[in-house]
């Protein structure tokens, strides 16, 4: 029996001044995977994992992180910016409206500032965890 491992949003990507991590990683993965910028797994294992799991997903602890957590200084500071879907109505041809999901970009402020019910009203699903490398070398 082969074992099937889904991949899909567990990347890590750059650019001059950004790094953009799939939100499908466990911590576990993000801290093994040699993608990922040595300062980022760095900052995972001495800020991030003392308040969170190994075995969460990027996603889920950015969904529940809560808004006076010292967490959400931390990501402000890094300037992390998340890319989320959510549902909205538009109004399509003919007048007849339709529900499809768009894509946006959050800050962590904005995104914390959500309650998981609100989230949940929007159909809220993350993406994306984007982070500023010069900020996150000043760390």
């Amino acid at each position: 029996m082969q074992k099937i491992t889904y991949e899909d949003y567990k990347y890590c990507m750059q650019d001059t001044s950004h790094v953009y991590v799939g939100c499908k990683y466990t911590f576990a993965e993000l801290l093994e995977d040699e993608d990922v910028l040595f300062k980022l797994r760095l900052v995972v294992k001495q800020y991030i994992l003392p308040e969170a799991d190994l075995e969460d997903t990027l996603e889920t602890h950015l969904y529940y992180l809560n808004e006076d957590s010292f967490l959400v200084k931390l990501y402000d500071r890094m300037k992390a910016r998340v890319k989320v879907n959510v549902i909205e109505e538009k109004k399509g041809l003919f007048g007849k409206r339709k529900k499809e999901y768009v894509t946006r970009q959050m800050d962590i402020r904005q995104l914390t500032g959500m309650t998981p019910a609100q989230k949940e009203a929007v159909g809220l699903v993350i993406q994306e965890l984007g982070v500023s490398k010069l900020a996150l070398m000043g760390l």
